[in-house]
């Protein structure tokens, strides 16, 4: 049986997300700036996704553009892990916004065919201050919320990340195909000077910042750092696997290249007075929408089961995997948009599940010292892993199979980190369950 926290209930009540809102004014300024920007985020992806099909024909398109989106972050984290470590990740947070304000406003410009290459130096750009932003914001949450607030958090961030998927892939389909996607471009621009404003507001401690030197321009390229991050990891048995957890997640990039041919080519929903482009963009929406739904359940169910016990964190992430599988492996066989959409529904709520429990437990075992780089170096394996794998199933696609078989060779491979996990556990785990937040600061091993 698994023992109990010191304090209070291992289980999470709904009651307790309302609470973290009501209460703690800086996760809520934080969590208000993720909604706003995340929305206009799903507007711009079907916009430029959709716009790449149709002006160049090809899948690869679609894929090469989901590669520059993700795999600048891998060359990047080292560089933005140390800048996360030496500023105050509030204002690394606020420049990352400001600079994406610009570089979405740029998109205007792709008018035509001939403009398409203008689209990927900007989508590399925008990468790179997501590579700044994202471990900042992961790496704040232990700094505005308590340790038993952790899961809390990361469990309503995912659920809102979810929500706004839905919202943006049903809405922002509509949005693009009725009025155009200048239109979308403009939104996705403005809601990262709301999420700027948002963030300035928020008031707290980094005690990393105000104890670190001053950040020097050699700094950028001095590695040391970095190899302080890896012989840390190295020397924690909780944080070496967990920080490959959301890597494992092999269908996150094949899964937008999929969605998107099989939305144009099997499940386009074809309406009077529309043009093939938004009718693709509502089939594509309708599969975002049961991924959306997946991801938003999926957390909030197994957060209640796993409570604060590192154990059934653990645990949770190769369970993850295995409904992954299932939900990809059946994906191939669906024959309507609706079946589909319920695949991908089993398949998110697995994958979202693993990103929640992967990301707490990685909160609650760094030291705030480290943090920035441990962050930055989960999102540089899980980029890499996006990348590659969505390159791959582009040049499948391309070559001539088809995006069902894509999609079921791709819950048949999420069996592959499903059984390295399974070893990984047997080798680590002990005879007793620990809560987690009693782990909080963990000595090497």
């Amino acid at each position: 049986m698994d023992p109990q926290p010191e304090r209070g209930t291992t289980s999470i009540s709904f009651a307790s997300y309302a609470r973290l809102v009501g209460q703690n004014r800086n996760f809520r300024r934080l969590w208000l700036a993720q909604i706003v920007s995340e929305i206009g985020d799903w507007f711009y992806t079907l916009a430029i996704y959709t716009l790449l099909l149709q002006l160049t024909g090809h899948a690869g398109s679609v894929a090469l553009a989901l590669v520059l989106q993700v795999l600048p972050q891998t060359f990047v984290g080292p560089t933005a892990g140390v800048v996360n470590d030496r500023l105050r990740r509030k204002h690394v947070m606020i420049a990352a916004d400001l600079i994406r304000f610009f570089i979405v406003l740029s998109m205007l410009f792709v008018r035509s065919r001939s403009m398409v290459w203008l689209v990927y130096p900007l989508l590399v750009a925008e990468t790179i201050m997501a590579a700044f932003f994202e471990p900042a914001r992961n790496a704040v949450i232990p700094n505005v919320a308590s340790s038993r607030e952790v899961l809390v958090a990361n469990t309503l961030s995912s659920a809102t990340w979810s929500v706004n998927l839905l919202i943006g892939a049903s809405i922002g389909g509509v949005v693009a195909a009725f009025f155009g996607r200048d239109a979308v471009f403009i939104l996705n621009a403005l809601s990262f000077l709301a999420s700027a404003f948002l963030i300035r507001g928020m008031r707290f401690s980094e005690p990393h910042a105000e104890s670190a030197a001053p950040l020097r321009a050699r700094d950028l390229v001095d590695f040391s750092p970095v190899l302080q991050g890896i012989r840390y990891i190295r020397n924690h048995r909780t944080l070496l696997p967990t920080v490959f957890a959301k890597a494992g997640e092999l269908m996150v990039g094949p899964s937008w290249v999929i969605f998107t041919v099989l939305g144009a080519s099997e499940f386009a929903l074809h309406r009077s007075g529309m043009n093939p482009a938004g009718q693709a963009m509502l089939g594509m929406s309708i599969l975002l929408g049961g991924r959306a739904i997946g991801a938003l359940a999926g957390p909030l169910v197994a957060a209640r089961w796993a409570g604060y016990r590192d154990r059934r964190l653990r645990l949770g992430i190769l369970f993850g995997y295995l409904i992954i599988a299932t939900g990809y492996g059946t994906l191939g066989a669906a024959r309507s948009v609706w079946l589909a959409s319920l695949c991908a529904m089993v398949a998110h709520a697995g994958g979202s599940t693993v990103w929640v429990f992967s990301t707490t437990l990685l909160q609650l075992h760094t030291e705030d010292q480290f943090r920035g780089r441990v962050f930055s170096a989960d999102l540089g394996l899980s980029s890499f892993s996006f990348a590659m794998t969505a390159y791959l199933a582009g040049v499948f696609l391309d070559a001539g199979y088809s995006a069902r078989a894509v999609a079921s060779g791709t819950g048949a491979v999420m069996l592959i980190p499903a059984a390295l996990l399974s070893f990984s556990l047997l080798r680590t785990w002990t005879r007793h369950d620990q809560p987690a937040e009693s782990e909080n600061r963990i000595q090497p091993e």
